[in-house]
């Protein structure tokens, strides 16, 4: 059995506490709830990208569907421009007259019909851009709370971690000058049960587990020697004598 200075087991409690406080920290700064904003605005940004590559493709599709259209009324303009002025120099014959005279109002007609198609892509265009537009204030808007959000955990990070580091000094302290047995022993049950090494047992409890124990352990604590670290037969963490260890009536 590891035995100990009593009052080496009874600091042991100091350093708990302390171990206690700087676990209480760390869970503390790893579930900060501007976390959970950055978390729920990265996945806005993610959603806001998809549809801003979704409209700008569509955008630029459009653009260029505009540009083609335009081309289209441009041509038949051009064409039309030309045949008028043959008609208007007198240059051609009554037969070729009567042709471009056919063709000009066919392109008038093929004209109407593009520019349509043209005012249409124009329109679906301008609505595009419209909410393109929306998309890319709603996306700036959204990082710049995400920006708002970091700057938040980065400052409040650096508000638990000065707390840490006070605490970890306290903690190297109180450790100092302790059996080196007895640390090693604690140590290693603190991380096998998840934080906590070492309990009081006060009116027959383990404050570790917080169950009453049995008046056959209860005797055999009390019968062992006061340097004998003793361990809770429940949860088996190490077990620090307080003055009155009987159970409460």
């Amino acid at each position: 059995m590891t035995k100990a200075p009593v009052e080496d087991q009874r600091r042991l409690l100091d350093v708990q506490a302390l171990d206690t406080r700087a676990q209480q920290l760390v869970h503390r700064r790893t579930t900060l709830p501007a976390l959970a904003t950055v978390k729920e605005i990265d996945g806005q940004l993610a959603d806001l990208t998809t549809a801003l590559v979704a409209s700008r493709t569509a955008a630029s599709d459009l653009r260029r569907e505009l540009a083609k259209a335009e081309g289209d009324v441009e041509q038949v303009r051009t064409r039309a421009t030309r045949n008028q002025q043959r008609l208007d120099s007198g240059a051609v014959g009554a037969k070729d007259a009567q042709a471009l005279v056919s063709e000009l109002e066919s392109l008038g007609r093929r004209q109407e019909a593009l520019e349509e198609v043209e005012l249409e892509v124009m329109e679906r265009l301008e609505a595009h851009e419209d909410t393109l537009a929306k998309l890319d204030e709603a996306h700036q808007k959204t990082a710049d709370a995400k920006a708002a959000a970091l700057a938040e955990v980065d400052a409040q990070t650096a508000e638990i971690n000065a707390q840490l580091e006070v605490v970890q000094a306290d903690r190297a302290k109180a450790v100092d000058g302790l059996d080196a047995a007895l640390v090693t022993l604690y140590d290693k049950i603190r991380t096998q049960l998840g934080g906590q090494g070492a309990a009081a047992l006060r009116g027959g409890r383990c404050e570790g587990c917080q169950l009453d124990m049995n008046q056959t352990d209860l005797s055999a604590i009390r019968a062992a020697a006061p340097e004998d670290v003793v361990r809770c037969e429940e949860c088996g963490r190490i077990l620090v004598r307080i003055k009155d260890d009987r159970p409460k009536e």
